[in-house]
């Protein structure tokens, strides 16, 4: 078996042989109890030490890929244990955003932070002051609004934001998808259709489907949704809702201006139909900001947020702000379908809230990601990648390679142990398409470099034939 190691790349020779037998069980179909090449055969095909592939199969050995056979060597494990656990933003295996991430690559296109970012004695410690201070937190339900302390947190947030809201205006959720789901389930009926923007947020797109909503598509300008071409569509549709990311768009990164807002606001008033504003990485701004919640907009807004993306996605933390005849019925659904949400995590939300932890906590994620942000473009900038705008801040940059094809693009980034977002995924009807979306946090990684200057005009075609074909 060639393994294709080349000793002149970024990647450690271990991840190198880990990519390539992964890659060859995806690619052949490789069937489960298939014996691997001796662990010595294998060294002295690819000029390698003995070392360094037991080091990479035993490593695959853990992640549940291979299995060790006692006097046999090691076979491809069962289909159980490659896949068991392993859940993926989008579903499907070929987007490759791994949350659990068996075979050890660089998430480049996932939309979270790394493990390593992640400040965990910080929750820690509210997790302890919880259940010092609040046993009933363990063991009962919470209320069908929400914890009160924590909605009282949340409504000194969105007071400092300018929203108007109450108490009897909040409601806490299973983060944002599930106040999205509420929302779906309340509002909309099968056949109903709704504005969405294109490239946007593909498990949005997923969930309307299911619910058999027809979707409206608008594109995502620099600005905020294409308004000429919106009010192209509401001439010959009446939508109910328009879903729209006001704040570093995912995945575009990027955010609203005054204008377009005031237009949106004004349209949606004279066409009559409702927005649902999703703000999961507002927290990440670094200056002045356009939310449609923060203007005055008579309940046609419905604002929802989360505290999944920027503080943990195990605790399962959303809100969602709109008039008290929509939250009483949504408080109803929740209470119908899952009996409320988790008191525990709010009350660790709340604590971390009322500390003033998460605030700090937010203003370093800030100065980090800004610093990789710079550092980003500027690489994208200097291997002429085109960039579709140039974000304010958040976590991604939506861009694509000055050369090359998607069939190279992917398999540069296969064989180089990178993961990718690829366009398709934000699209509603999946159709191809060359823009990635990058997530900064990721892109210092020597992987993520060597993948950029393997995609620059100059070297595309040289570079990635020579990369794919070792």
């Amino acid at each position: 078996m060639d393994l294709g190691i080349d000793r002149q790349a970024l990647v450690p020779v271990v991840q190198q042989i880990v990519s390539a037998v992964a890659e060859w069980i995806r690619r052949d179909g490789v069937s489960p109890g298939t014996r691997l090449p001796s662990v010595r055969q294998l060294a002295l095909d690819n000029l390698l030490s003995q070392s360094s592939v037991i080091e990479a199969f035993e490593r695959m050995v853990a992640q549940g890929v291979l299995a060790a056979r006692p006097g046999s060597g090691f076979v491809v494990a069962p289909p159980t244990a490659l896949t068991e656990g392993h859940w993926y933003e989008g579903a499907e295996r070929e987007w490759g955003a791994f949350a659990d991430n068996p075979l050890g690559e660089l998430k480049l296109g996932c939309g979270w932070l790394p493990d390593a970012w992640r400040e965990s004695d910080d929750i820690s410690y509210a997790i302890r002051e919880v259940t010092r201070t609040d046993t009933g937190g363990l063991f009962n339900y919470s209320t069908p609004l929400g914890l009160a302390s924590l909605r009282e947190q949340l409504l000194k947030r969105l007071s400092r934001m300018h929203i108007v809201t109450s108490l009897d205006r909040i409601l806490t959720t299973g983060g944002a998808s599930h106040a999205q789901d509420l929302l779906i389930r309340t509002l909309l009926r099968p056949g109903d259709s709704v504005v969405v923007e294109t490239p946007g947020y593909g498990n949005l797109y997923r969930q309307l489907a299911f619910h058999g909503v027809r979707l409206l598509e608008v594109p995502r300008t620099r600005a905020g949704p294409d308004i000429p071409a919106l009010e192209a569509l509401l001439q010959r549709h009446r939508p109910r809702c328009l879903f729209i990311h006001s704040l570093y768009h995912n995945p575009t990164g990027t955010s609203l201006n005054r204008a377009v807002a005031e237009r949106l606001l004004e349209l949606a008033g004279s066409k009559d139909f409702l927005i649902i504003e999703e703000d999961v990485y507002g927290d990440l701004q670094h200056a002045g900001c356009t939310r449609l919640s923060a203007l005055p907009h008579d309940d046609r807004v419905i604002y929802v947020a989360s505290f999944s993306k920027c503080l943990s996605s195990a605790l399962r933390v959303g809100y969602l702000s709109a008039s008290t005849t929509l939250i009483e019925q949504l408080a109803s659904l929740k209470t119908l379908t899952g009996f409320g949400t988790s008191r525990f995590a709010e009350a660790v939300v709340a604590t971390l809230l009322a500390n003033g932890t998460y605030r700090k906590w937010v203003q370093r994620l800030r100065k980090r990601l800004s610093i990789e942000m710079a550092a980003t473009l500027q690489v994208l900038e200097d291997e002429e990648w085109e960039v579709f705008a140039v974000p304010a801040g958040g976590m991604f940059v939506w861009a694509r390679p000055g050369g090359g094809d998607r069939s190279r693009l992917q398999a540069c980034a296969r064989r180089l142990g990178v993961l990718l977002a690829p366009g398709a995924l934000f699209n509603p009807g999946g159709e191809p398409s060359d823009w990635l979306r990058i997530n900064v946090a990721y892109a210092a990684d020597q992987r993520a470099q060597a993948f950029f200057r393997a995609l620059g005009p100059a070297r595309s075609t040289s570079t990635i034939l020579k990369t794919t074909s070792k």
